[in-house]
């Protein structure tokens, strides 16, 4: 499919969230989610310290993160002077800073995008809508960002926050797809169309509720391993492999991988020419965290397959939106696979 300017901006900005998944991701991996104990600067600098020799504790408004944590339910009496001298970790203090440093391209593009929009407003109002409504959650979700930081990683905030980042994947890629007067369209009708977006719909709605899980089960591993001091996965996941939640997580997967097959079958039988890029990217990227997560499930949960698994699910549920809006646009246009 060839894009036009305004369709390449928003894809720039679709793609600098899709990065800082990936970077959110590592984040959390490793354990840097709390490397800068203050938002917006880090460690009281615009410039992150590279040893806390160079930290000016007088300067860091101590009390006034302990009022934030404690409106948002953490003990303030664990983050004084002495706690925050021994947490500080130069490697999880760039990390972080690096994640805060790539959200820098999703707000600039994100606004660009809204900018841009409003030029085609009249021909396309829904690009518009949607490009403005993107940018508002980019900015709700720097405003979370900075609960993520004061809460100490609250559970329930981080899950708002991916749920936040997976809606803005969708809004985004809607801008993408739909900012031309000849959208990508899936190219099949009748009856076979309707259960195409049955099966797709289907897919997206087990893919969201599966990220949401994800990120749920992400925080009770956070939460068991601050309750074995910080112990080896491998002493505890036994208890996290006895919780209903991860359970039905992991269970959750062989439903995404049934929709998958069946919306590429119905695919393959109704389209003369088989299946397009869209629904090979989908196919492959499902059968990757499969393979993924029979990985972390029986041999071990490498850090690098729980990056690949946070970041290609991410990518995942944006190829999905892409399928869902060449389905319900209707048939009779184009017939690439995007």
């Amino acid at each position: 499919m060839t894009m036009n300017r305004f369709q390449w901006l928003a894809a720039a900005a679709l793609v600098s969230v899709l990065a800082l998944i990936f970077v959110g991701a590592i984040v959390r991996v490793t354990g840097s989610g709390m490397g800068c104990p203050d938002w917006p600067t880090c460690w009281g600098c615009l410039i992150p310290p590279t040893a806390v020799e160079q930290v000016d504790f007088d300067k860091l408004p101590i009390e006034r993160f302990q009022r934030k944590a404690e409106r948002m339910g953490r003990d303030p009496s664990l983050i004084t002077e002495e706690t925050l001298r021994a947490e500080f970790n130069p490697r999880h203090v760039w990390t972080e800073f690096f994640n805060r440093l790539c959200s820098l391209p999703v707000g600039f593009f994100s606004l660009a995008t809204v900018i841009a929009a409003g030029w085609q407003r009249k021909q396309r109002p829904w690009v518009f809508w949607m490009a403005l409504g993107s940018l508002l959650v980019v900015l709700v979700n720097a405003w979370m960002g900075a609960r993520v930081v004061y809460s100490g990683l609250q559970p329930g905030v981080l899950t708002a926050h991916m749920a936040l980042a997976m809606a803005l994947t969708g809004m985004l890629m809607f801008c993408v797809w739909r900012g031309t007067d000849d959208p990508w369209r899936v190219g099949i009708g009748g009856g076979a169309a309707v259960q195409l977006r049955v099966a797709v719909g289907m897919l997206l709605v087990v893919l969201i509720a599966e990220g949401v899980m994800g990120t749920q089960v992400r925080e009770m591993t956070d939460e068991l391993a601050k309750f074995h001091d910080n112990a080896p996965k491998e002493g505890w996941i036994d208890e996290l492999e006895k919780m209903t939640l991860y359970l039905v997580h992991r269970s959750f997967s062989w439903l995404v991988l049934a929709n998958t097959v069946w919306a590429v079958v119905l695919t393959v039988r109704h389209r003369g020419g088989g299946t397009g890029v869209v629904e090979k990217v989908v196919a492959g990227i499902v059968l990757v965290q499969m393979v993924l997560g029979v990985v972390m499930a029986q041999v071990r949960i490498f850090p690098w397959a729980q990056v690949l698994h946070v970041g290609l699910a991410a990518v995942l549920l944006a190829f999905v939106w892409l399928w869902c809006f060449g389905l319900f646009a209707g048939s009779g246009a184009r017939k690439a696979g995007a």
